[in-house]
């Protein structure tokens, strides 16, 4: 995934194309941190008029994205807008090609106009999500994830949910030491757990003034060997089982279990890449107590084996 091409047209976000921009820009060459091309796209390679009054005129017309090994459409200030047809068109074309391709935030309304997220799942900005589904009922939308993809097509939540959608392309494609390195440089988390329904507002009664959940967290990230449950957690917590379940979730978007194994499988994938310990060995520091538990979960989760993807990413074989 070298060559990406950002779509724009009339009423694109600025600040989604910039995101765009950002994660996929030219850097001078360093270990770990692949080279990009970055194609940025329009119609008929007119100048755009993108949101907040800012202009670009696109470097290529809409035909540069039939070779792009990515194509990113960024959010749109007014998502009842029509889409432009061409626009439309060319999204239909490359994925006919079976090229990728993932929208940021309203975005999404882009894709479902398009017909390309028909029968899938797909996400935007929570406050949009119902106005998406009444739209394109086709679409089975899930407004409380952070984003939704697979089999070349990608959606994801609203501003900051861009910026994880696009480093979880990076790190699926060149691994998380690349998407590592790009978050360094945008100072920015390589990886959030949770999704958005911790954003959405919600009637929750009071607010404590200090979170000690931060400080669970970090201990459980210095120990992740240590068979934690809910309740081993719930005591460093210094609260209920209940309390502490649901007050991991308000602030994480996510159960205490499931963040648990994500933490684990990104410790997985960073040993994996960086280091020469046998996968057993990986296993065992990350929590999972052997290979043979740990494949079966990365395998799921990451789409490929431990010991393949370390020849992906490193380029031999080990233990």
């Amino acid at each position: 995934m070298r060559t990406v091409g950002c779509v724009i047209f009339d009423g694109v976000r600025a600040f989604d194309y910039a995101v765009i921009g950002e994660v996929w820009a030219e850097r001078s060459p360093r270990p770990g941190l692949p080279a990009f091309e970055l194609r940025v796209c329009g119609p008929q390679g007119a100048r755009v008029r993108l949101g907040g009054g800012l202009e670009r005129v696109p470097d290529h017309g809409l035909d540069a994205l039939a070779d792009c090994d990515l194509v990113m459409v960024p959010g749109v200030q007014d998502p009842t807008a029509a889409a432009d047809p061409a626009v439309l068109a060319a999204l239909r074309s490359v994925r006919a090609r079976g090229v990728p391709v993932a929208s940021l935030c309203a975005g999404a309304f882009v894709l479902a106009e398009a017909g390309l997220l028909d029968g899938r799942e797909a996400t935007t900005h929570w406050s949009l999500a119902a106005e998406l589904a009444r739209r394109h009922p086709a679409v089975t939308v899930r407004p409380e994830v952070l984003f939704t993809g697979g089999d070349g097509l990608w959606t994801s939540a609203g501003v900051a949910a861009g910026i994880d959608l696009c480093l979880h392309l990076v790190r699926a494609a060149h691994g998380q030491q690349a998407a590592a390195a790009i978050a360094r440089s945008m100072v920015t988390a390589p990886f959030r757990a949770g999704g958005q329904a911790q954003f959405i507002p919600s009637p929750v009664p009071g607010s404590a003034v200090d979170d000690p959940l931060a400080g669970v967290r970090a201990r459980i990230l210095a120990d992740l060997d240590t068979p934690w449950t809910v309740s081993r957690m719930a005591a460093d917590a210094l609260m209920s089982e209940r309390t502490f379940a649901r007050r991991f979730t308000a602030a994480t978007g996510t159960t205490p279990l499931r963040w648990l194994l994500d933490q684990r499988i990104l410790a997985a994938q960073r040993l994996l890449e960086e280091s020469d310990l046998p996968v057993d060995a990986v296993a065992t520091r990350c929590g999972f107590g052997s290979a043979v538990s740990l494949r079966p979960v990365f395998t799921s989760r990451v789409g490929v084996a431990p010991r393949e993807y370390r020849r992906a990413f490193r380029g031999r074989e080990d233990g």
